[in-house]
């Protein structure tokens, strides 16, 4: 694990907004951030269409949440609530892991010029390496779009459900649907909590509770990931299973694993992109 020291020199000091390392006062080209040259080609990808699909999963999402909801405080048992808070927050710490999961495989595999995932998926992640507050000047939609439109399938299922399913089966399966439902939540709003991980300034007094508190990722706890070159500490919802990962060197195992299999080295796409210059 790096130290307090390696921590500072070698990632962005993000509580000076958009600026490179003070450590670093030799260089002449951008090292991070809006000005680096590969930040300004990856910013210029997102498109009009993306937009789109992104609005509408936003609303669609919206909806169905509103809707799961209620038929959950319809249906809720008082007696039961110590097992539905039980399954609330085996949803959560499963959110967690999703979401280092797919941090993980976005910036560690892949290229940008992949189709469809590519320009969709890959490429928010190279720009977040080599401009990382650039989250911090996306609005709602571009912040949280992608990572509405993967749990519309699940709360889609789940509304079917509370629509076919009778009061019997539906307490049946109550808990499941708790489960489900706060994970479904967590994933919704994980890419809000990393944003706000990467703010330094103006936030609700609730969120930096939050983050004190490490209910939601602290700002101190993400930055070891962005310690080039971004090996470590995947996990953004809560930030909680970063530290069991860790200490069983659960990525490093998964990463040597694949590269003996397939020959492939881990974050080759993501190197190349810290090394464009003007």
């Amino acid at each position: 694990m790096a130290s307090e020291e390696q921590i500072f020199h070698h990632s962005m000091a993000e509580d000076e907004p958009n600026c490179n390392n003070p450590a670093d006062k030799d260089e002449v080209k951008p090292r991070w951030g809006p000005q680096h040259a590969g930040a300004k080609e990856l910013a210029g990808q997102y498109t009009a269409g993306k937009r789109f699909q992104e609005t509408v999963c936003v609303v669609v999402c919206m909806l169905l949440m509103c809707f799961n909801f209620i038929q959950l405080v319809i249906n809720f048992q008082p007696d039961k609530w110590y097992l539905i808070l039980g399954a609330a927050v085996l949803g959560i710490v499963t959110a967690d892991f999703f979401s280092g999961l797919v941090h993980w495989g976005a910036d560690t595999w892949g290229s940008v010029d992949l189709p469809i995932v590519g320009k969709a998926l890959i490429r928010p992640f190279r720009e977040h390496h080599i401009d990382p507050t650039s989250i911090t000047r996306h609005d709602f939609i571009e912040t949280n779009g992608d990572n509405f439109s993967i749990i519309i399938p699940l709360l889609t299922w789940m509304a079917y459900k509370f629509v076919t399913y009778s009061p019997a089966q539906i307490q049946a399966t109550y808990l499941w649907e708790s489960y489900v439902f706060l994970l479904s939540l967590f994933v919704s709003v994980t890419n809000q909590i990393h944003k706000w991980s990467h703010t330094y300034f103006g936030l609700p007094r609730y969120v930096t509770l939050l983050q004190d508190l490490h209910i939601v990722l602290p700002r101190k706890h993400h930055r070891v990931h962005h310690v080039s070159p971004h090996e470590t500490y995947f996990c953004i919802t809560t930030g909680w299973l970063n530290y069991p990962l860790e200490w069983l060197r659960f990525w490093p195992f998964v990463e040597n694993t694949i590269e003996r299999l397939t020959g492939f080295r881990p974050r080759e796409d993501d190197f190349k992109w810290t090394q464009k210059r003007d």
